[in-house]
């Protein structure tokens, strides 16, 4: 196993981490772990199957997508030596490595935590990256800086109990201000900030949203609260979380996200439950630590610079630069086309900010990076600096700057060629509609399934991978989608599938719909414009195009491909593991209760609670499973266990054992009762196994934790 630096200076939780995950990898290798517990294991440390056999994707976690200039390079380094040399930055403002060995994953997360950075719940049924409008901080239209916040959310769930094996994953997302940059309306918990007048002081809170979500069924999220105090904000997500952890579907993965269980017990009844879990709840007072930088120290400081294309240039000012709320300080936009940066290119881009700009660096919710604390003079030398590394192109976040999912490149779910149609648009505008290359009313992302990692359904143009079965062959497709996209107010706007078509023939279908925007659409944003036509309209301007009578046969071939194509869908892991082997989650509840134990020395007591809980409630799902009795939630585990183990009393108790578990629904977190459930919970394993014939758990945990 290849270790980059073993003296590297690691946060004790990290060291843990690691060490855990050397050991987990050796006990797959020689075959004492299942590889579904494994998959699920791995995925919350940020190592993600890839569509290659033998390799991974590894996706860091970087909040709000800020990364400093050493971070950056630390991570190129990292890319270099284990992975491809390239930096794959993500629609939720992440870095994704590919083709990495699962034995260099310790190694790779040593570096990355001794920079400050981690993989933890980069993947998996996890709160995944928390995202930010990249303008946060210094957004002029912002009443407040919501980083601090995010940050604050981020420290707080990382390695916290109630999230570390949820039905799917969780989404959050903070927007600088009402004009929602962050996307806020597609994710299950969408912040937005507020400032009230209380009297003659002016109260901070967040405009609450929840329930929203892309993928194969879009929903919009809707709003949850006007105004939520800022001290409340992670009380009320704890609370929140509880709710989904215990209400969630967990057998259909397809219907396990957060907006299809208020979809189906309703807004008022998540509302309630939410209400009564937070009652219970310690309020979290809001550790806030301020942003890392509010003026730049640039190494040099120019009082002017000769720029040599002065058109260019002009060009670039106009739409990659924006000035910030800090008086004399602007923001510059990089485009990275398809979100791809190599390290060598990386590297020197750090050099170049800490030697003109002396900010730091946040990636986009479009795939590209944000320069911060730029000084009016140094606009010039860095535009020509950027130009060095063909970075200074000009139309960021604009029409002609596509986003697109990796695809068929390297992901399991992608069924055609999302990349290479990205970079085949991409030309085809500056060559054939160039006066709309740069237009900031209508935009194009291309995900290579229906899953939306590219974010299809917000799109004016949203395309997404797919196929068409015709005479016995398989013809690559995109399904065009039209209408989505994000109104200068702030107002959300879902996509609608209007028709499939051959990928080929996808060129030929923007040509069509261009040609009528500039004919019938006098310069609206095309969202509207497409909803003043509706989707009979447009589906009549491109069915032409889906005439298969005339295919020819390059058009059963992908986009950069040289073979016709053939469906490869693996089995995709965004939605994490499942697996309900018996045994397997008996060893689930003893890790647990370990854990609990070492929580409650440590005096981490609402984790010590959590995890007890979460003892009881696998270890009634494991003999329920032994009867085979299906378990769709963990609500339904317990009341399906008073039923089956009971009142049948195959296991007795002092009461049901919905009174037992939902002991945490109305009894404060005090050591002393903390105790008493944790005492509980271990008494119920190993009642458990000694029903099922198991040796006891008393041992091992006397051993490494607990001392009576």
């Amino acid at each position: 196993m290849t270790l980059l630096n073993e003296n590297l200076v690691l946060p004790k939780p990290a060291k843990k981490d690691i060490a855990e995950l050397k050991n987990k990898i050796e006990l797959f290798r020689s075959g004492q772990i299942d590889e579904e517990k494994f998959k699920a294991y791995r995925l919350t440390r940020g190592v993600y199957g890839q569509r290659q056999q033998g390799v991974q994707m590894f996706r860091l976690k970087i909040p709000a997508g800020r990364i400093t200039t050493d971070q950056l390079r630390v991570v190129a380094d990292l890319s270099d030596q284990y992975a491809t040399g390239n930096l794959h930055l993500t629609t939720r403002q992440n870095i994704q490595f590919h083709y990495v060995k699962l034995d260099d994953s310790p190694a790779i997360w040593t570096a990355l935590e001794a920079s400050g950075l981690t993989a933890r719940e980069a993947c998996g049924n996890t709160v995944r990256n928390i995202t930010a409008s990249h303008k946060a901080g210094i957004d002029p239209h912002e009443p407040f800086d919501v980083t601090p916040y995010l940050d604050a959310v981020f420290r707080f769930f990382l390695r916290n109990p109630i999230c570390q094996e949820m039905g799917r994953k969780i989404k959050i997302a903070f927007s600088s201000s009402e004009q929602d940059t962050a996307f806020a309306f597609i994710h299950d918990f969408g912040f937005i900030p507020v400032l009230r007048k209380n009297g003659k002081e002016e109260e901070k809170g967040f405009r609450v949203l929840v329930g929203g979500g892309l993928g194969a069924q879009t929903i919009l999220a809707q709003e949850f609260f006007e105004f939520l105090p800022e001290n409340r904000l992670i009380t009320f997500l704890e609370a929140a979380l509880r709710v989904f952890d215990r209400f969630g579907e967990r057998e259909k993965r397809m219907k396990a996200r957060l907006k299809f269980l208020i979809k189906k017990i309703g807004l008022d009844e998540f509302r309630r439950l939410v209400e009564e879990e937070e009652k219970v709840l310690h309020p979290k007072p809001l550790d806030l630590k301020p942003s890392a930088i509010t003026e730049a120290k640039p190494k040099k400081i120019y009082s002017s610079y000769d720029v040599k294309d002065q058109w260019a240039y002009q060009q670039w000012l106009d739409s990659n630069v924006f000035e910030q709320k800090q008086e004399g300080y602007y923001g510059v936009l990089v485009k990275a086309p398809l979100g791809d940066i190599d390290y060598i290119t990386a590297k020197k881009l750090a050099d170049v900010i800490d030697e003109f700009v002396g900010g730091d660096l946040v990636i986009s919710v479009y795939q590209g990076l944000v320069i911060r604390f730029v000084r009016k003079n140094a606009l010039p030398v860095l535009f020509e600096k950027l130009g060095e590394l063909g970075l200074n192109q000009s139309g960021a976040e604009s029409f002609a700057d596509i986003t697109a999912c990796p695809g068929t490149d390297t992901c399991n779910l992608g069924v055609t060629n999302s990349t290479a149609l990205a970079d085949i648009l991409e030309k085809f505008l500056l060559q054939e509609f160039p006066h709309l290359a740069h237009s900031k009313l209508i935009n194009t992302k291309i995900s290579g399934c229906m899953n939306a990692c590219g974010q299809h359904m917000i799109a004016g143009i949203g395309l997404h991978g797919s196929s068409i079965k015709n005479q016995g062959k398989v013809v690559p497709a995109m399904q065009v989608v039209l209408g989505g996209g994000l109104r200068s107010d702030g107002t959300g706007l879902a996509a609608e599938k209007v028709i499939k078509l051959p990928t080929k023939r996808i060129p030929e279908a923007f040509r069509v719909l261009l040609n009528d925007y500039e004919a019938n659409a006098d310069g609206a944003f095309y969202p509207d414009y497409f909803r003043t036509k509706e989707k009979k309209y447009f589906y009549d301007l491109l069915k032409h195009l889906g005439d298969l009578t005339d295919i020819r046969d390059q058009d059963y071939i992908d986009w950069n491909r040289d073979q016709e194509f053939t469906p490869e869908i693996g089995l995709g892991e965004c939605a994490g593991a499942s697996f309900d082997l018996v045994s397997t989650i008996f060893k689930e509840a003893e890790e647990k209760l370990v854990n609990a134990y070492e929580q409650f020395q440590e005096n981490e007591l609402e984790h010590a609670l959590y995890n007890s809980y979460n003892v009881l409630v696998t270890t009634a799902k494991a003999l329920l499973l032994a009867e085979d009795v299906q378990c769709n939630t963990q609500a339904g585990i317990i009341a399906d266990f008073d039923v089956h183990f009971v009142e049948t009393e195959k296991v007795k108790l002092e009461s049901s054992f919905a009174d037992l578990v939902y002991q945490i629904k109305s009894q404060k977190p005090t050591e002393e009762f903390v105790q008493h459930y944790l005492k509980s919970a271990h008494q119920f394993l190993e009642e458990a196994k000694s029903l099922r014939g198991i040796a006891s758990t008393e041992k091992t945990v006397i051993n490494h934790f607990y001392k009576a």
